[in-house]
């Protein structure tokens, strides 16, 4: 595995960790507004990754394969399989989300504060898995795929991760939980995403065929989250529009992240 492999799958993870380490400097609670703000921040990078970083250069991809008129075929595919991958986990993985004490998935007995660290894990395993496929595309030599194009999603999840980490990290303070327990917490629940990233990676070497379907699958799977759990949670509570504006944003920086350094 390259160098630049490496340095690209550490990237989102260093987002994670610094945006935990907010506990340190903040206040425990974080402001609603700043909130709902942050998480309509994320779902925009998100959505924007999905579709330019991802689904994008899957039916690019299947071109040579499929012929131009059935290239929406592997993509279709990959991405009903990703949002049925994170409906499977999301029913087998106990876990909780913020701001409710509704405990989804089978019961559990493990504590409020482990069951948010799950939810942020599920979160974080379709963002592990785009930013493998993407760097295993541009390994194996998908022509569409560069160097820049890895970068930038590597830099876009990255920048969704930094207030990820700190509305895990925080809450956890809120509950009790010591500011370095919290802040272990918050980083952990990052961890999955270069573990899943390097298997992702190992997966598609020996069956390069399957980009295609690996590139929409992780769209698929990172639609899921947001449309499932991101943006239920950025609208609860009085009604505002800064979720949207911030939504608007993330996408919009997402998107010229993608097209300039791609």
């Amino acid at each position: 595995m390259s160098i630049e492999i490496l340095q690209g799958l550490l990237i989102p993870f260093l987002g994670t960790s610094l945006g935990a380490a907010c506990v340190f400097f903040m206040r425990e609670q974080f402001n609603p507004l700043l909130q709902r703000g942050l998480l309509g921040f994320a779902a925009g990078i998100m959505v924007a990754a999905s579709v330019w970083s991802l689904l994008i250069p899957a039916m690019d991809q299947a071109v040579s394969s499929w012929g131009e008129f059935l290239s929406c075929i592997p993509a279709v595919t990959g991405f009903w399989g990703g949002i049925l991958f994170l409906l499977l986990l999301d029913h087998l993985i106990p876990h909780q989300h913020l701001n409710t004490d509704e405990t989804e998935g089978p019961k559990s007995k493990a504590s409020r504060s482990t069951m948010m660290v799950l939810a942020v894990v599920l979160h974080n395993i379709p963002e592990g898995m785009a930013v493998g496929v993407l760097y295993a595309s541009w390994y194996n030599g998908a022509a569409d795929i560069t160097l820049g194009a890895a970068i930038a999603l590597s830099v876009g999840i990255a920048i969704q991760n930094f207030p990820e980490g700190a509305i895990i990290s925080m809450p956890l303070r809120a509950e009790g939980l010591s500011k370095l327990r919290s802040f272990v917490y918050g980083v952990l629940s990052g961890v999955v995403e270069p573990i899943g990233a390097v298997a992702t990676i190992i997966f598609a070497s020996f069956v390069v065929p399957v980009l295609p379907f690996l590139l929409s699958f992780a769209a698929g799977a990172m639609l899921y989250v947001v449309v499932e759990e991101i943006i239920p949670e950025m609208s609860e509570g009085e009604h505002s529009n800064i979720g949207t504006i911030m939504f608007a944003l993330g996408f919009s920086l997402m998107m010229i992240l993608d097209t300039t350094l791609g």
